[in-house]
């Protein structure tokens, strides 16, 4: 495995994962009536990375799953990003 796909793989790692926790986090603080996370910031984390993530939290989470935007919208990025990654690795490996 080249470098920079390992650099790629530990990128969406990380926000997934960050992703994954805002997503554990929001449903968090919207049971205990807390501070919330705004929608934006969990679409830009991603955006940037972190769809699996985001997708699997919304899930696991039971959280924001009544929201056509979330419910279409995490997995449109996840598809694209994956896309994207198959694009790269066929064009640079």
């Amino acid at each position: 495995m080249s470098a920079p796909l390992k650099i790629a793989l530990a990128w969406c790692a990380v926000w997934s994962a960050a992703a994954f926790c805002a997503m554990g986090l929001d449903k968090r603080r919207a049971r205990r009536g807390g501070r919330r996370i705004p929608e934006k910031t969990l679409f830009f984390l991603a955006a940037i990375g972190g769809s699996a993530g985001a997708t699997a939290g919304m899930y696991v989470f039971r959280h924001k799953t009544r929201h056509w935007y979330f419910r279409f919208g995490f997995p449109a990025i996840l598809a694209a990003q994956a896309a994207l990654a198959v694009w790269l690795f066929r064009t640079f490996a």
